[in-house]
Parts: C-alpha cells; structure tokens; sequence
C-alpha cells in the first residue's frame, strides 16, 4: 500500500509562485512515475505534469509549459511541482498520483494511489 501526502498549497497573487510537495510511504516510490493532477469546480480533475522514475522524462499540460516545472527526489521520497506565472486559471485542488504501470501516463485511470489534495488559490 502507497500513501501520498501533498503540501505547500495557499493564497498566491498572479504572478506569484508557489512549491507543491508530495511525500510518498512505501520502498517502491523511486520505481515508478508520478504524476501532477488539478481539479477546479465543476470540472473534471485534469493531467497537469508527470515524470518518470528517475525523472529523466517530463510531460506537461500546454496550459502550464514553461511555467511548471515537476521534479523528484527519491532519497526523500519526495515529488515537487514547482509553479511559476499564477494564474487565476491554475486555481483548483492539486493532486499527486502514482503509476505503478511502466510507462509515465497522463490520463487520471492509468494512476493507482492518490494523495488527499492541496489547494491552491490564485487572486487575480
């Protein structure tokens, strides 16, 4: 069993920045890819970034290309989503999600355990 715990989420002004961690229990973190989710209200919950499990592939959504940047340590058993350039448009909770299939997929069903969520607040 994998357990996620997400943190670092808030209130951010556009423009603003801010650093979303997820702490994985379990041996097996560093075997496979993690993924970065988002669901606003009344929306379905939507692939932000992903990365494979050395980290050495990255995918990301358009909407937040060259201004997400996702990373892992897995001495620390630790994801990161580094977000930079808010937008009133990134507000939503975010999510962590672990893959245990082989591949670093991008659809919600292709994920196994999730964390709780963090939410994240952009003011306009």
């Amino acid at each position: 069993q994998v357990q996620l715990v997400e943190s670092g989420g808030g209130l951010v002004q556009a423009g603003g920045s801010l650093r979303l961690s997820c702490v994985a229990s379990g041996r097996t973190f560093s075997s496979y890819a993690m993924g970065w989710f988002r669901q606003a209200p009344g929306k379905e919950r939507e692939f932000v970034a992903a990365l494979s499990w050395s980290g050495g592939s990255r995918y990301y959504a358009d909407s937040v290309k060259g201004r997400f940047t996702c990373s892992r340590d897995n001495a620390k058993n630790t994801v990161y989503l580094q977000m930079n350039s808010l937008k009133p448009e990134d507000t939503a909770i975010y999510y962590c999600a672990l893959s245990r299939g082989l591949s670093v997929p991008t659809t919600t069903r292709e994920y196994h355990y999730w964390g709780q969520g963090t939410q994240v607040t952009v003011s306009s």
